[in-house]
């Protein structure tokens, strides 16, 4: 892939999680293509806007302010997501389904809800949801986790329809095991325990990704390359999602 060919030049980015792994790749990215790009996350930080992803008013404070600062918007990268870590059904409560769905979920919804007329007048744009691989089956992430992304994929094609004649296309990408500060704890239990080189040995590039492999992934859905991609889920995961995984056992256990 080239760099630095102005695939975004002119265009008005907001990026959402950016202050680390596939948000800070991708602002890095679309930077270097061009784009003026305005990255948020929870906690504000050089150069970073402070917005809580599932809050309905940041989210559309952020996107107030982007659009009256920079005359406008063309593209939308809602990527801030939580784990909610790799516990069972039966380990978690109403209230981390609440918190984990608030962020994944409804934060996405939020982006489009609040970017859409900014797209519109513009004549169109791109809205690009981080969903997972665990959103296509069991087996990549915990429960309410998987619940969510899930709902990000029938997200953007719900949203791809109700967008119709606007020349807003709204797609997903599902990433496989990429190394942020999300899976930093899985990667280093594999290397405290001598097994670093059993990191992705399930998909068959035998490895995890990076980055900035998501990142690209995002860049071509932002860019006119995808100019006829809508209301598609994109999977970067190595493989890992041509196979079925193990099954799990799970105790259940009465209250």
């Amino acid at each position: 892939m080239s760099m630095g060919s102005g695939r975004l030049s002119g265009k008005v980015a907001i990026i959402t999680g950016a202050a680390s792994g596939i948000g800070l790749a991708a602002a890095e990215l679309f930077r270097g293509e061009g784009a003026t790009v305005v990255g948020s996350d929870i906690t504000a930080a050089d150069g970073i806007a402070q917005a809580d992803a599932g809050s309905d008013a940041d989210i559309k404070r952020l996107i107030d302010d982007t659009v009256l600062a920079h005359s406008g918007l063309d593209i939308v990268f809602a990527n801030a997501g939580i784990s909610g870590g790799l516990a069972s059904i039966f380990e978690q409560t109403a209230e981390d389904w609440a918190e984990i769905l608030r962020v994944d979920l409804i934060g996405p919804f939020l982006a489009i809800k609040h970017a859409a007329p900014h797209l519109k007048a513009r004549g169109g744009g791109s809205i690009i949801c981080t969903a997972s691989v665990a959103g296509l089956r069991s087996g990549a992430g915990g429960a309410a986790y998987s619940a969510a992304k899930a709902g990000v994929i029938n997200l953007v094609t719900t949203a791809a329809q109700q967008l119709y004649g606007t020349n807003i296309r709204v797609n997903a990408i599902c990433p496989g095991l990429i190394e942020t500060g999300m899976t930093e704890i899985l990667y280093q239990m594999a290397r405290d325990a001598g097994r670093a080189d059993r990191i992705g040995d399930l998909n068959p590039l035998r490895r995890g990704g990076e980055p900035a492999e998501i990142a690209a992934a995002a860049l071509f859905l932002a860019s006119d390359e995808s100019s006829y991609v809508n209301g598609q889920a994109l999977v970067v995961d190595g493989g890992l999602s041509s196979s079925h995984p193990t099954a799990r056992r799970f105790d259940i256990r009465a209250e």
